[in-house]
C-alpha cells in the first residue's frame, strides 16, 4: 500500500468517529432539551402582561436577577438574547422571551403571555390578534421572482 492510500484511511478513519461522537452527543442533549421543555411547561402559568419595551441585549446589561447570571454559563453570558421589560400586576420586570416568538410580541400593548417563572414561553393577543409579520424573501426567491414576472 501507498503512503497516500494508509493517510486516507486513517482520516476517513477519525472523520468516521467523530461524526458517532457528535451523533451521540446530539442525542443527550436532545434528551436533556426535552426534559427541561417538560418541567418548562408543569410550571407555566397564563398571566396577563402589558409590554414595555423589547430588545436582544448581553444577560450583563438585561437587569436580571443576580441569580440567573450567576447560573449561567461563562461562555454564553456576553451573547445577546430577547429580553422583554414587561409591567406584570403593579411590577415592571425584566423577562427572557423565546427567540421565535421575540418578533410577533407588539410594543406598549396588552397580551396574555405564558410564563415559566422569567421565561415567556407564548404569547396570544388579550383583545385581538397577534399581526404576524411577513416572511423576508430570500435571494434565490427574489431572483426568480422577478423573471417569472417578465413573462
Amino acid at each position: 500500500m501507498s503512503t497516500l492510500s494508509i493517510v486516507l484511511i486513517i482520516v476517513a478513519v477519525v472523520v468516521i468517529a467523530v461524526l458517532v461522537v457528535l451523533y451521540i452527543l446530539g442525542k443527550r442533549l436532545q434528551k436533556k432539551q426535552a426534559a427541561s421543555e417538560e418541567q418548562m411547561k408543569a410550571a407555566a402559568q397564563t398571566v396577563s402582561i402589558l409590554v414595555i419595551d423589547k430588545k436582544k441585549m448581553r444577560l450583563k446589561d438585561a437587569n436580571l436577577p443576580k441569580v440567573v447570571v450567576d447560573q449561567t454559563p461563562k461562555y454564553l453570558r456576553a451573547s445577546k438574547v430577547p429580553i422583554v421589560k414587561a409591567k406584570i400586576g403593579p411590577k415592571v420586570m425584566s423577562l427572557v422571551c423565546d427567540a421565535k416568538i421575540f418578533d410577533i410580541i407588539p410594543v406598549k400593548k396588552e397580551v396574555k403571555a405564558v410564563l415559566s417563572g422569567i421565561y415567556i414561553m407564548d404569547v396570544r393577543g388579550l383583545r385581538s390578534g397577534l399581526e404576524t409579520k411577513k416572511e423576508k424573501k430570500g435571494l434565490f426567491k427574489k431572483i426568480t421572482g422577478v423573471f417569472s414576472k417578465k413573462k
